[in-house]
């Protein structure tokens, strides 16, 4: 089971990490474009905000969004707002969200997602820690994936390449960490083996589709293309 406790309090202090950066920003850099295609840091921040209060909403049983379309929207309308307003928001949400998550619960119990996707309620604090984490790389402000804790490139990794363990789409893969750390993913292809390695941040961003894995070295075929998350 998943140490809840442990990653709600990495989610604090992810969130006082973001906030403390973004607080030094004005209107023109929330206006800025992130590195996620069409998204200014301004959609970053609103997305963030309700992703917390989506998840309060999955600890609680209910749905995590109205819809696709409200979600969508919700975004798009939050990431005009003036600077002050947004980390209003943001820190606001992020409270609500703690304070679901402080309410006496089974976290073995198991919860429903987006499109139908099911989960244990212990996961839901690790899955807001990689929005944090990760979309905080997103917004371009000098943030990168190497200044990700250890603990929590580690853990993604794991995540990422269980989810696409036996894809129809993914041949076999071994990926390496120049430490010597191994996991395995794939395998739902026809295609040969494929051994990958490369500094744990260099995988992570090619498993999470941040980064085009040209970093990374290659053996026993071409980089396995990666369905999007």
């Amino acid at each position: 089971m998943m140490d809840h406790a442990h990653d709600l309090e990495a989610v604090h202090e992810a969130t006082d990490r973001l906030l403390n950066e973004a607080g030094k920003w004005d209107n023109a850099a929330l206006a800025e474009p992130s590195r996620l295609p069409g998204w200014s840091r301004g959609h970053v921040l609103a997305h963030l905000s309700r992703n917390a209060d989506a998840l309060g909403n999955v600890l609680r049983g209910l749905p995590m969004y109205a819809s696709s379309e409200t979600r969508d929207a919700d975004i798009e309308t939050g990431a005009a707002r003036p600077l002050a307003e947004q980390l209003a928001d943001f820190e606001a949400s992020a409270g609500r969200f703690a304070a679901v998550a402080d309410e006496p619960a089974d976290w073995s119990r198991t919860v429903t997602l987006r499109n139908g996707v099911t989960d244990s309620a212990s996961r839901v604090p690790f899955r807001r820690l990689i929005e944090l984490e990760i979309h905080h790389v997103d917004l371009d402000t000098g943030y990168e994936l190497e200044d990700l804790p250890a603990e929590f490139t580690e853990r993604e990794i794991v995540f990422l390449t269980d989810r696409f363990s036996g894809h129809p789409a993914v041949p076999a893969t071994t990926v390496t960490a120049e430490d010597g750390r191994t996991w395995t993913t794939g395998g739902g292809s026809d295609g040969p083996a494929v051994s990958v390695r490369g500094t744990a941040a260099d995988l992570l961003g090619w498993l999470a589709g941040r980064r085009d894995g040209s970093a990374l070295t290659v053996t026993g075929g071409a980089l396995p293309a990666l369905p999007p998350l």
